[in-house]
């Protein structure tokens, strides 16, 4: 089995010489099964979990256990929980397993994964979920994307959704801004400054009290045609182009409906080439079927949960019901719309057979 990894006081990973790794699925601590690993792909990040502990499998005792000290190398130091960031296409199936001896502020807002030690290389508990290798590092080369930005600037220096994917693409190396600039695969469309939801791992909001938001939200806004002025460019020259609604930076892009109708029937004016996508919350079913009969092409309605009441806990939400969200899959699919359901996994909560159940009925 993989052997467990820890961080010495300098952040420096090691790998323990007996200790083996273990995963946590919700509260339960876990031996990972062999073919749940895989050797971490390009793009990963390895992170430490500060005042945390972690917990191994003591083979020759036969038990979980914390550690606290490790001898590796023939120092002996105090040590901290390991724990791997995939890149997209990529779901882990465990937690890091990790002790807290006393309480900790709250960790940025990352999904942080099981990681250990086999032979060479560093393995994750975890499945490829998207064949297309998109999100490849390899493919996001800086010293392209620059000079393309400021060309592109140059073109609409006011245009409030392009500036905001500036600093998407060049504060937090987002790459679906990136491919806006480099005129490939899918773009995004920011629109919505506001949110009907409080979702507790929301990566554009948190409140004061909480983990640092990893993204700031766009600020203003933008019309119709500032949609179309950023819009139109990519649809009409990227070859299987995608422009969504519905980013990281934004909130919920259905309250923006009007806005986000009157655009799509600007650009479906002037031509019929690529996806219109929405990425939403599916709060508002009367509104998702206003922009359908505007002319959208696909939705992506994200869950946590098919349970109504695992679902409202995560997503806190304001003036709308989970009933809500399962009418606009519905619609979704009567209207024509291409349908798909970006869920969030959680392990130990999404596996658990009810929600399986629940989801597959929801399908």
């Amino acid at each position: 089995m993989p052997k467990l990894v820890v961080a010495d006081p300098k952040g420096k990973i090691l790998d323990h010489p007996s200790l083996e790794m273990v995963g946590r699925l919700g509260a339960d601590v876990v031996e990972v099964p062999p073919e749940d690993l895989l050797r971490i792909p390009e793009g990963t990040k390895l992170f430490t979990m500060p005042g945390s502990r972690p917990l191994a499998w003591n083979r020759r005792r036969r038990e979980f256990r914390p550690v606290t000290r490790v001898r590796i190398g023939g120092r002996s130091f105090a040590c901290t929980t390991v724990a791997a960031f995939l890149p997209p296409g990529y779901t882990r199936t465990l937690l890091p397993a990790a002790s807290y001896p006393t309480p900790q502020a709250p960790l940025p807002l990352w999904p942080y994964g099981a990681v250990g030690w086999d032979g060479p290389a560093f393995v994750a508990a975890a499945i490829r979920t998207d064949p297309m290798d998109h999100s490849a590092a390899r493919h996001y080369d800086d010293r392209e994307v620059l000079p393309r930005i400021k060309a592109r600037l140059k073109q609409a220096p006011a245009n409030p959704i392009l500036r905001q994917l500036v600093r998407c693409a060049t504060e937090y190396h987002c790459l679906a801004a990136k491919n806006l600039f480099l005129d490939r695969w899918e773009a995004p469309l920011p629109v919505a400054n506001a949110c009907n939801a409080a979702c507790v791992g929301c990566i554009s909001w948190q409140p004061a009290t909480a983990s640092p938001a990893s993204h700031e939200r766009i600020r203003y806004a933008p019309s119709a045609e500032d949609v179309v002025e950023v819009a139109l460019p990519f649809l009409t020259s990227v070859p299987e182009a995608i422009a969504s609604f519905g980013q990281g930076c934004e909130g919920e892009p259905l309250l923006q409906a009007d806005v986000i109708a009157e655009a799509i029937r600007r650009i479906r004016a002037a031509t019929d080439r690529g996806t219109l996508n929405c990425n939403t919350n599916g709060s508002l079913p009367g509104r998702v079927e206003q922009i359908a009969r505007a002319g959208l092409d696909s939705i992506r309605i994200s869950l946590n949960s098919a349970l109504g009441p695992t679902y409202t806990a995560y997503y806190q939400p304001r003036y709308y019901r989970w009933e809500d969200v399962r009418e606009s899959v519905r619609r979704s699919k009567a209207l024509g719309l291409y349908t798909t359901i970006n869920y969030l996994v959680f392990p130990g909560v999404t596996d658990r057979e009810e929600e399986l159940e629940e989801l597959l009925d929801l399908i």
